[in-house]
């Protein structure tokens, strides 16, 4: 036997342990599930209904994702921290309003100037949540509960009876949901861009890092010297500055907005983060988990409506979709702690 021979002889059990390894790794992702319920949503719809699979069946479960991937993107940063948005559908609908009225006072501005001006708004919005949260020391559910409340009575203030139309916007930004690049909406391939940013921002990053860290055991997080306040305060800035992109956005993808645009959404936006694997009781998730969580309620939504299922089902399917990912977090907490009680006997 050669020498090349002989020293290529052990590399078989190695790259079967890797193999091995990696399979096991991809069983315990908290994504998992949710990839496989997508997956076997849209066979058995596509075998009940063709066509939803066509080519504009694949655009529109795309479009109607978009808008609710963003804003679950923004929300999973939150929810890390130990905290909660409710006031994101509210923030919404006064950044896409906003949008309306800019474009009829100045219908020649860039579209990335009123993409800018609108993630500015939003994050101006997501610091008053932050600063009322961080400094007056109230919980994050109250608080925004305050502010869902009153962004949407400004918005119905500032709005009254107006509503702006695809027709009071500039052609270009209307087609930001009706052209396609590789088969794929633009609007979507801006939310696919936003889930990739903050996906290497959480796990590439030390304030990322930091923010899981503070939701696992906030106390601790302090003695390390990890700046609280401020990350968590940057936490809902982001969350501002997404919901104000997805207003924007969401003034491009519909005909009109008005004084009730966004609301409710923000109840969608909390499923859609849970359902995607991030613990609503803060310290683990991620936010690709975030936006197929999202992709999966609106898919579901859409297959519903394809095989003509009444819509109470669609709640209720959510529902239980919800009460499902709380209980595996839960059972996946208690069998952490029981592991690390084992390993701490055995180390005493």
């Amino acid at each position: 036997m050669s020498l090349d021979s002989k020293s290529a002889t052990p590399a078989h059990p190695t790259s079967g342990h890797e193999k091995t390894s990696v399979i096991a790794s991809l069983l315990t992702l908290r994504e998992l599930p949710v990839i496989v319920a997508l997956l076997v949503l849209v066979a058995v719809t596509a075998a009940l209904n063709p066509l939803f699979l066509s080519e504009q069946g694949v655009k529109d479960l795309l479009l109607n994702a978009t808008i609710l991937m963003i804003l679950a993107v923004g929300q999973t940063l939150v929810i890390i921290t130990r905290n909660i948005d409710l006031s994101v559908g509210s923030i919404l609908g006064l950044v896409a309003f906003g949008t309306g009225s800019v474009f009829v006072a100045a219908p020649n501005l860039p579209i990335v100037v009123v993409l800018v001006l609108g993630m500015l708004f939003g994050a101006a919005l997501g610091a008053v949540n932050g600063l009322l949260i961080t400094f007056a020391k109230v919980p994050a559910l109250v608080i925004t509960l305050g502010t869902l409340y009153i962004y949407r009575g400004i918005n119905n203030a500032w709005a009254g009876g107006t509503q702006y139309f695809a027709g009071d916007r500039p052609r270009a930004f209307g087609d930001l949901s009706v052209d396609t690049f590789l088969g794929f909406p633009l609007i979507t391939l801006i939310a696919l861009l936003v889930v990739a940013i903050v996906a290497v921002y959480m796990l590439g990053t030390r304030q990322g890092r930091d923010l899981y860290a503070i939701g696992s055991e906030p106390d601790a997080a302090r003695l390390f010297g990890i700046p609280v306040t401020r990350r968590v305060l940057l936490a809902f800035v982001i969350n501002g500055l997404l919901a104000g992109l997805a207003g924007v956005l969401y003034a491009s993808r519909f005909n009109s907005v008005g004084a009730t645009t966004g609301a409710g959404l923000e109840l969608d936006v909390v499923a859609a983060a849970v359902v995607g694997g991030v613990a609503i009781f803060g310290g683990s998730g991620s936010v690709i988990g975030a936006a197929i969580g999202a992709l999966l309620l609106t898919t579901i939504t859409s297959a519903l409506t394809a095989l003509r299922v009444d819509k109470f089902w669609q709640q209720a399917i959510v529902g239980v979709l919800i009460l499902a990912a709380v209980a595996a977090d839960r059972i996946a907490g208690v069998r952490s702690a029981r592991k690390l009680r084992i390993a701490e006997a055995r180390n005493v």
